[in-house]
């Protein structure tokens, strides 16, 4: 497979970490960000000349334009960009939910992948290609008590993934992307034990990381979904 130039968000845990060693291992260029000072050094030491990771909250776009113009000047234009970066709210009813969680997961969930699609999709724009792949969720696509506004927020990734699309020239994509149901630290936060019954992410990543390769154009404003 062509070495492809990958940006992915929220990479220091779960499936993005699980992605990027992937992909990494797997000869292409990886660029990522996350929250962890120790596993952001942690990547850079397994990435060596095949990609950087930076430290980097991306509910902040001054310091995500400052990624991007770092990443595009040492890589060059990614032709993936991955917006995985996503946290859950406290398994409470919505009326217990407090205004700072609330306010927490909008960020980080939606307006952390505008962000993201802001630094980046203009440089890609002028290139005339790329694949934009936002993380979703069945939870963007089903609802269950005590998670809504998780579920909020990814029924917007999925609205808005399906708008970008159509603003995307015909040879760009643009594709909201469920997962499945992985046993990470999100979901235990939301399953408890019963999180041990599904695969793992480095598991669940050798089937994901080369179904999101294999992404095209044609594939714009697809739910799309891992198969598991």
């Amino acid at each position: 497979m062509k070495k492809r130039k990958i940006v992915i968000t929220g990479a220091t845990r779960g499936l993005g970490r699980a992605l990027a060693e992937k992909w990494i291992n797997s000869g292409h260029l990886v660029c990522g960000c996350g929250r962890s000072p120790e596993f952001i050094q942690e990547l850079n030491e397994r990435a060596g000349e095949n990609g950087f990771f930076s430290v980097l909250d991306v509910t902040d776009y001054e310091d995500v334009e400052n990624w991007a113009l770092e990443v595009t000047d040492k890589i060059g234009v990614p032709d993936l960009l991955v917006n995985n970066a996503a946290i859950i709210n406290p398994v409470q009813n919505l009326w217990e939910i407090s205004t700072e969680d609330f306010s927490q997961i909008i960020d980080t969930n939606l307006k952390g992948v505008f962000h993201s699609i802001r630094a980046f999709v203009p440089r890609m724009k002028k290139e005339n290609s790329g694949i934009i792949v936002n993380m979703s969720s069945g939870w963007g696509r089903s609802v269950s008590e005590k998670v809504a506004p998780y579920n909020c927020t990814k029924f917007g990734i999925e609205g808005l993934s399906k708008a970008l699309a159509k603003e995307l020239p015909s040879n760009m994509a643009c594709i909201p992307l469920n997962p499945g149901v992985i046993d990470t630290d999100m979901l235990r936060n939301a399953f408890g034990s019963h999180a041990d019954s599904y695969p793992n992410a480095m598991e669940w990543s050798l089937t994901a990381a080369n179904y999101i390769l294999n992404l095209k154009p044609a594939d714009s404003g697809l739910s799309l979904s891992i198969p598991q």
